[in-house]
């Protein structure tokens, strides 16, 4: 390292420290330490501004799926900027790359998803999600039938709604939150709470805590249950095979609509191109973020299935919603591109196939190790669950994810801890090579966080 990388590093962190508030971060702490600073991006590798190179396991924040530095998508978003770099949807306009990207998200959402509502990120889809199911409601001459319900541990966002829809505690007292009209209920975390009994009693258990909230509020009061088709930031919660199609039923039974927030895993992550499609999910309305432009470009939507989008199609009141870059002509665009690459490499068809079930090999490998406890896995998205007791499943005292976090970090490796669950989200362009070289890292990190812990 250089001494003028190091002064470089230095001046770059004290402006961070003096000027930027982070997400979720505990600010006075990271000024004291100093942020790491990310300077460019190839591939599945960052590189920070000391010249040390990652293999990033998480493809940013579960987004990057097609990899870094992909010249199609730059190429597409250059093009748009010279073209029309910005006017908005509002006015009864529109813009070619709204309209065409609206057209081929149709081709690839489940069966009557076929209108589309852009947002800015993951937050604004399920903000905007439940004023439109409010909306939706009041349409149908039910104003009462309201209340959302969600499950614990269930991340959707951080906007005044999306956070009171997520059940995780810590991001609720800061805000005052949830806010009046949502509810939660357990989760499908058969490792951590199931303890010995049959997996697939424990999803229909689970399921069961729906149909209960349902009656405990009343159905005529109940708007719609919103899911995850697999909880990403709760913990990386991968549900029994019985879960999802009790849900489906209870929802039907009691005339609640059935949101799904592929935001995590839409796009291939989980093998399909939405998680609805690995886990036969018929959504009333999804979500989805994150992979649609890889992360290149802020951009989200909603998309309503029949029931919902021809209600909202044909009300005769204006819908009173919107944002300045709704459908962005250039976040559009490079989102055209994204899928195209997706297409042709058939990056898709690879998560659920060679990729992903070599990912699923290594990563069942690791059970061998010493912390290791379990892991599960769909596609591209592992979880690597630490413990004291394999047996017991206890768990180790303090916060060992972050420990583990940081060994994987000095060992050049981005994987996330989630409490004392680990867990990895590549970019879907991961190599066999690249994945050998993940799981080496992954295990010298688990050395490492083994020997701090006393166990080795």
């Amino acid at each position: 390292m250089s001494p003028a990388l190091s002064n470089q590093t230095k001046r770059w962190q004290e402006m961070d420290a003096a000027h930027h508030l982070h997400p979720f971060t505990t600010h006075k702490e990271l000024a004291a330490k100093g942020a790491r600073v990310i300077t460019h991006a190839e591939g599945v590798y960052l590189y920070d501004s000391e010249g040390k190179r990652m293999l990033d396991g998480m493809a940013g924040l579960w987004c990057v799926n097609v990899g870094y530095g992909r010249k199609e998508l730059a190429e597409a978003g250059a093009k748009a900027l010279t073209e029309l770099p910005y006017y908005n949807n509002f006015f009864q306009t529109t813009n070619p790359y709204a309209a065409e990207l609206s057209e081929k998200l149709s081709t690839l959402t489940p069966q009557g998803l076929d209108r589309f509502f852009f947002a800015n990120s993951g937050s604004e889809a399920n903000d905007s999600f439940v004023k439109m199911v409010r909306f939706f409601w009041n349409l149908q001459g039910r104003p009462e039938k309201k209340t959302i319900i969600s499950r614990k541990q269930g991340y959707h966002g951080v906007t005044m709604a999306a956070a009171s829809l997520s059940g995780i505690p810590s991001m609720h007292p800061q805000a005052d939150l949830p806010l009046p009209g949502f509810a939660h209920i357990d989760y499908p975390y058969w490792y951590g709470q199931g303890g010995d009994s049959d997996p697939r009693e424990f999803g229909l258990k689970i399921a069961k805590s729906l149909e209960d909230k349902i009656l405990e509020l009343g159905a005529d009061k109940v708007a719609a249950f919103v899911a995850e088709p697999v909880q990403g930031a709760g913990g990386l919660i991968i549900p029994p095979e019985t879960y999802w199609p009790e849900i489906q039923r209870i929802c039907k039974k009691h005339d609640v609509l059935l949101h799904a927030d592929e935001v995590i895993c839409g796009f291939g992550r989980t093998g399909n191109w939405f998680g609805s499609h690995t886990f036969d999910i018929a959504p009333d309305s999804m979500a989805m973020a994150k992979g649609m432009t890889s992360g290149y470009q802020a951009l989200s939507a909603v998309a309503v299935g029949p029931r919902m989008g021809e209600v909202l199609f044909n009300a005769s009141e204006e819908w009173s919603h919107g944002f300045t870059y709704s459908g962005h002509p250039v976040a559009c665009a490079v989102a055209l591109a994204n899928i195209e690459v997706m297409e042709t490499e058939k990056l898709v068809e690879k998560c659920g196939g060679e990729t992903g079930a070599y990912f699923q090999k290594k990563l069942a490998t690791l059970q061998t190790h010493p912390l290791v406890g379990e892991t599960r896995g769909v596609g591209l998205l592992g979880a690597i669950e630490i413990v004291k007791d394999k047996k017991t499943r206890e768990r180790f005292d303090g916060d060992v994810g972050t420990m583990c976090r940081n060994h994987c970090f000095e060992s050049g490796l981005v994987m996330r801890g989630i409490g004392s669950t680990m867990v990895l989200s590549p970019p879907l362009t991961i190599s066999h090579a690249e994945l050998d070289e993940l799981f080496e890292l992954a295990v010298k990190a688990l050395d490492l966080t083994a020997r701090e812990l006393g166990v080795l």
